[in-house]
């Protein structure tokens, strides 16, 4: 079990880093094309979409490295059996119809808050870069406002 514990908080560490590495690609994403968001609804529709696909890269990259870590404990014959497990775990479905061991199976509910932590996080991330656009559909400011995405 502390083997688990340790594991797991190593693991939500380093998924923490890919979070954070993929929601500055976002961000930086998101900035780069600021400038499309006074244009039609569709052009900022575009530019929030792309930021979606980093965010559930970053995600799916999470669950990769989770499921590298049941394969390499032996949890599971192939990586795409654990992957799948890995994703159920992640997105908190928990549907139970692949389980690991009962040596392992505390790093499942330790994979499941990492998920709802960093998808709370890319949701935070998604919802400000939709608020800002909806904003400058609504209310566009002048180009030259130096406080524009603030």
């Amino acid at each position: 079990m502390l083997l688990s514990l340790l594991l797991g908080t190593a693991i939500t560490s380093l998924c923490l880093v890919l979070q954070s590495l993929a929601l500055v690609a976002a961000l930086r994403y998101f900035i780069r094309r600021a400038n499309h968001l006074h244009a039609t609804f569709l052009h900022a529709e575009k530019v929030i979409i792309g930021l979606l696909v980093i965010l559930i890269f970053g995600s799916l990259g999470q669950i990769g490295i989770w499921a590298l870590l049941f394969f390499i404990l032996g949890e599971f014959d192939n990586l795409k059996t654990a992957f799948y497990h890995s994703a159920v775990n992640f997105a908190t479905l928990g549907y139970g119809d692949v389980v690991m061991s009962q040596q392992h199976r505390l790093l499942g509910p330790l994979e499941a808050i990492n998920g709802a932590l960093m998808i709370g996080v890319s949701t935070a991330a998604l919802a400000r870069a939709f608020t800002t656009a909806i904003r400058e559909q609504v209310n566009p400011k002048s180009k030259h406002d130096p406080n524009r995405w603030k």
